[in-house]
């Protein structure tokens, strides 16, 4: 019997109060969160933005796959990308972790459904 994948919702809160959701596929997060490499990036992030190269630096991930799970947790909506400031004009982008909680579902006929939610405000809400 083969088993069917769904997607499901990533809640949480805007800047304004509202509440977001956007689909995540479900295989995707799943086997993001099978590498060893993504977790150590996803701890990393889970509350501040960092850079790339911060990073490379708390994580011990060698710089090309670094940039490479950045771009897989990115995609599967793991992480969230933003720019930083600098003013001395070199900014930089950074990342941090887009929610708090993973929830893996199965039903009755073997379909699986991942949920991710956020209890606080969505990352990068002013303070």
């Amino acid at each position: 019997m083969s088993q069917k994948r769904r997607s499901n919702d990533v809640g949480g809160v805007s800047e304004r109060g509202e509440s977001r959701s956007r689909a995540v596929d479900c295989e995707t997060v799943l086997a993001a969160l099978e590498d060893p490499d993504c977790r150590a990036l996803l701890e990393a992030t889970a509350e501040e933005a960092l850079t790339a190269g911060e990073l490379i630096e708390r994580c011990g991930v060698p710089r090309s796959t670094t940039y490479r799970k950045l771009e897989r947790l990115t995609e599967a909506g793991l992480l969230e990308e933003s720019i930083r400031i600098s003013p001395d004009g070199k900014h930089a982008n950074e990342y941090r972790r887009t929610f708090d909680d993973v929830t893996i579902s199965l039903d009755d006929c073997g379909s699986a459904t991942v949920g991710l939610s956020s209890m606080g405000a969505s990352p990068g809400a002013a303070d």
